[in-house]
C-alpha cells in the first residue's frame, strides 16, 4: 500500500520527536488512537443503519396474498 521501510518509519519518528518533543508525543498518540477508534466504530455504526432501513425482500408467498 504505502510501502514505507525501517528507515524511513524511523525518519518519521524522529521528525515526530523534534516536533513535538518526549513529553506531547504519547499524549498524540494516545489521541490518535482514540480518533481512529471512533471513527471506526460510527463508520460501522453508519453501516448497520443503512442495513437496519432495507425494506425485507418480498418472497414468493407474499405475491401471492
Amino acid at each position: 500500500m504505502f510501502d514505507i521501510g525501517m528507515g524511513e518509519l524511523i525518519v518519521i519518528l524522529i521528525i515526530l520527536l523534534l516536533l513535538f518533543g518526549s513529553t506531547k508525543l504519547p499524549k498524540l498518540a494516545r489521541s490518535i488512537g482514540e480518533s481512529a477508534g471512533e471513527l471506526k466504530k460510527g463508520i460501522n455504526n453508519g453501516i448497520n443503519d443503512k442495513d437496519d432501513k432495507k425494506p425485507a425482500a418480498k418472497t414468493d408467498t407474499d405475491k401471492k396474498a
